[in-house]
This record gives C-alpha cells, structure tokens and sequence, in this order.
C-alpha cells in the first residue's frame, strides 16, 4: 500500500529503540484521533513505546478504515540505517494484511 520513513522518529524513542528494529519486524499502528494536529494521525509503536507516526501524506485511508473498525493493516520494517540522518533511520511498509 506504501512504504515511508517513520515520521518524528527524532522526536519520541525512535532513536533508544534503534538497536532493536530489524527489517521483517512488525510495529503496530494505534490512532490517536484526539491529537491536536491532526485527527487522521496514527503512531507507530513498538510494544507500549511510541518511535513516531505514519506520515500525513499517508494516513487518512489507514485512519479512515480503522475509525470504521477495519484492522487489516500491517506495518513492517523495511531498512534500517543508523548512519542517516535521524528522520531517515528507518523505513517501514504498511500492508493491507491477509484476513483469511
């Protein structure tokens, strides 16, 4: 469906939890349509740990069909760069999940 760097990663425990992502691993996707700034945001966590959040260019069909309880989609990491810069650590790729 689309693949994108984490969005604030540099801003929540993205750069704590680096160590520990690996390509393959799944993150989950929690909305937050109570958020200030922007009711379609949806963070990306690992465990209880927010690392950031789905992009907003890529967020509103996700937010959409979670609101409307549809949880078909799949986060998974991508790459994992430690050397780039902070914002381009780690790209991920959200999946309309298989539910059979």
């Amino acid at each position: 469906m689309a693949t994108f760097f984490i969005a604030g990663f540099q801003h929540w425990d993205g750069a704590l939890l680096l160590p520990e992502l690996r390509v393959g691993m799944r993150l989950e996707v929690v909305p937050e349509p109570d958020n200030p700034h922007d009711p379609n945001c949806l963070a990306i966590c690992l465990g209880q740990r927010k690392i950031g959040y789905v992009p907003k260019a890529h967020n509103s069909l996700p937010a959409l069909l979670m609101h409307y309880g549809h949880e078909v989609f799949e986060l998974r990491v991508l790459q994992v760069d430690s050397e780039a810069d902070p914002w381009e650590q780690v790209r991920v790729g959200l999946y309309v999940a298989d539910a059979r």
